[in-house]
């Protein structure tokens, strides 16, 4: 354990969703209200996986991302199946019909104490087209899991970011060196 865990955190600066805080040397940021996400990994019955891209502000293009939302931000004590499932709905247009949680995970835990709960989303129907909610300008891509690697490789040559967790869906091909 570090020298500082047993330091007071202190809130440097607060926003509307975020706030960045230090305990002693360190500094961090996380979610406001203690809100956390979830991230959804969706494959239909044709093996397909759903991924979308959306334009993020503090990387200043396009990312391709697998699905996610928030948890509870518009209604308070909302759980993590309930938020996954209305987010891939809104963003991808599929409704699940089964929806599992594979645990809490963290992608930048030196930096940032937000963490995202993984959830896996079966049995899928569509209902829209997806897109996101108050101009979020989603697109939605249905990839065939075999030509994961190469749909992700060609959005990378069009300059879109990539989200961490793609590596889900990369892992196998890392370690055989592809």
């Amino acid at each position: 354990m570090t020298k500082d865990a047993n330091l007071p955190v202190e809130t440097m600066w607060e926003g509307k969703y975020i706030v960045a805080k230090k305990q002693g040397t360190w500094e961090y940021v996380g979610r406001a209200r203690g809100i956390e996400a979830a991230v959804i990994l969706a494959v239909d019955e044709d093996g397909c996986v759903l991924l979308v891209d959306q334009f993020r502000m503090p990387l200043g293009k396009r990312c391709l991302e697998l699905p996610a939302g928030l948890i509870g931000d518009d209604v308070a004590g909302e759980g993590a199946e309930i938020a996954a499932a209305r987010e891939l709905e809104e963003e991808t247009g599929y409704r699940p019909g089964k929806i599992e949680s594979l645990g809490m995970f963290h992608s930048s835990p030196g930096m940032v104490s937000e963490g995202f709960t993984l959830m896996r989303a079966t049995e899928l129907v569509k209902t829209g087209e997806g897109g996101g909610v108050d101009g979020e300008d989603i697109t939605v891509h249905r990839v065939p899991l075999a030509e994961v690697e190469a749909f992700i490789a060609a959005k990378r040559a069009e300059g879109f970011a990539m989200d961490v967790k793609l590596l889900l869906l990369l892992g196998a091909g890392i370690l055989a060196g592809r």
